[in-house]
C-alpha cells in the first residue's frame, strides 16, 4: 500500500500541470481579461485605477492603434504601463511558465485588484467555507447512513413509504430556495426573528467567553447549514438503501442467515463492509463540492464571505492570480482527498488490495 501512495503522490504533479494548462489557454482566450478591465475603470474616471498606474490616465489623449477594447484614445505608454503592471509586457508562454513555476513553490502571487497576496485572501475566506463544508457533511452523512440503512432494512414497510416522501420533498427543493424559505420564517423576513441573517460571527465575538463564542458561532451558522444538509442527504440516503438491499438480496447473506447469525451480525458484520465501498466512493466529490462549489448560494443568501464567492468574484473581474490559485488549491486538496478515499477502501475491506492491481 505505501508503494501505491507513493506512486499516487507522483502522479499529482502531472495532473495539476494539465489541469493547469488547459484552464491557462481557457482563460487567455477568454475576453475582458485584467487589462481591458482597468482601462474600463480609467474611462469611467475612476481615481483609484489612475492612482495604481501612476496618474498615467491624466496622459496626453491620442490613438493608441492597441487590440484592447475600448483602449481608443489613450495613450500607448499608459497601455504599455497597465500591461506591465499586470504581466502582459510578456509572451503569453513566458507567463506560463512563469506560472507553473511559482505555482509548484506554493508562490501564488498577489491579487490584481484586492491589494491583497492569493494566500491572504484565502486564508481570510477558508474559516467560512470550512465551517459550512464540515459540519454539512458531518450531519449529512450522520443522517443520511442510518437513515438509508434503516429504509434498507424495513424496504415496503409504513416507516420506507414516509421516509421516502421526506427524502423526494428534500431531494427537489434546491438547497438555495430552501434557504430563503429558512429566512423568511426564522431569521425576522416575516415571522420569528430566532437567527442572524448575515456574518459566521457577531460583531462582539472577541468580547464573548469561550462558551458563549461557541454558541454565537454555531447560532449563525445553524440556517445555513440546514438549508446545505437538507439539499444534500436525500441523493446520499437512497444511495445508502440501494446500496444495501442489493448487498442483502446476494447469496453470502442468505448463508449468514443459515448459519443463524443474528440480523445485526449479517447486517454490520457481513453486509455493511461491502455495501460502505460505494458509500465511501462518493466522499471526496462530496467534499470538494459542498466545501467549494456547493455553498456557492448559501454565501450570497447568508452574507457569507467564502471561498465559493471569492473565486466567483475573481472570474467577474479576470481577477488571474486568485483563479488560477484557487483552481491549484482546490485541485491539490481533490487529489489528496481521492487518495484518502482509496487508502480508507482498504480499512473497511482489507481484502482490496491496490498494489497488486497496479
Amino acid at each position: 500500500m505505501f508503494a501505491y501512495i507513493i506512486r499516487r503522490l507522483f502522479l499529482i504533479i502531472p495532473t495539476l500541470f494539465g489541469i493547469l494548462t488547459l484552464n491557462f489557454i481557457i482563460i487567455q482566450a477568454a475576453p475582458g481579461g485584467p487589462v481591458e478591465q482597468m482601462i474600463a475603470q480609467i474611462e469611467g474616471l475612476d481615481g483609484s485605477a489612475a492612482s495604481r498606474i501612476g496618474g498615467g490616465a491624466q496622459a496626453e489623449v491620442r490613438s493608441s492603434g492597441s487590440s484592447y477594447r475600448g483602449s481608443q484614445g489613450l495613450d500607448p505608454e499608459l497601455i504599455k504601463k497597465i500591461e506591465k503592471m499586470y504581466g502582459f509586457d510578456k509572451p503569453a508562454w513566458e507567463r506560463f511558465v512563469i506560472m507553473v513555476k511559482d505555482y509548484f513553490s506554493f508562490n501564488f502571487g498577489n491579487s490584481f485588484f484586492r491589494d491583497k497576496s492569493v494566500v491572504d485572501l484565502i486564508l481570510e475566506k477558508l474559516p467560512v467555507s470550512v465551517s459550512l463544508g464540515l459540519w454539512s457533511t458531518i450531519l449529512v452523512y450522520l443522517i443520511s447512513i442510518p437513515l438509508g440503512i434503516r429504509k434498507a432494512v424495513k424496504h415496503g414497510t409504513p416507516f420506507d413509504i414516509w421516509s421516502s416522501s421526506i427524502v423526494i420533498i428534500g431531494n427537489a427543493i434546491p438547497s438555495f430556495l430552501f434557504a430563503i424559505f429558512l429566512i423568511i420564517v426564522f431569521a425576522g423576513g416575516s415571522n420569528l426573528n430566532w437567527f442572524p441573517l448575515r456574518g459566521l460571527t457577531s460583531p462582539n465575538f472577541d468580547d464573548l467567553t469561550l462558551g458563549q463564542q461557541i454558541l454565537d458561532y454555531f447560532w449563525h451558522l445553524t440556517l445555513p447549514i440546514t438549508a446545505l444538509v437538507i439539499g444534500g442527504f436525500a441523493t446520499l440516503t437512497m444511495l445508502t438503501k440501494n446500496s444495501f438491499l442489493d448487498e442483502i438480496g446476494k447469496q453470502y447473506v442468505v448463508t449468514a442467515r443459515a448459519k443463524g447469525l443474528k440480523e445485526n451480525q449479517v447486517l454490520y458484520g457481513h453486509v455493511f463492509r461491502n455495501a460502505m465501498l460505494i458509500i465511501i466512493a462518493g466522499i471526496p466529490a462530496a467534499l470538494v463540492s459542498i466545501f467549494f462549489t456547493g455553498a456557492f448560494l448559501i454565501e450570497i443568501i447568508f452574507s457569507l464571505d467564502g471561498l465559493g464567492l471569492l473565486g466567483f468574484e475573481s472570474i467577474l473581474s479576470r481577477d488571474y492570480p486568485v483563479i488560477f490559485g484557487t483552481l491549484f488549491i482546490f485541485t491539490l486538496i481533490s487529489l489528496l482527498v481521492n487518495l484518502i478515499s482509496d487508502v480508507t477502501y482498504t480499512l473497511v475491506d482489507p481484502r482490496i488490495d491496490f498494489e497488486s492491481r497496479s
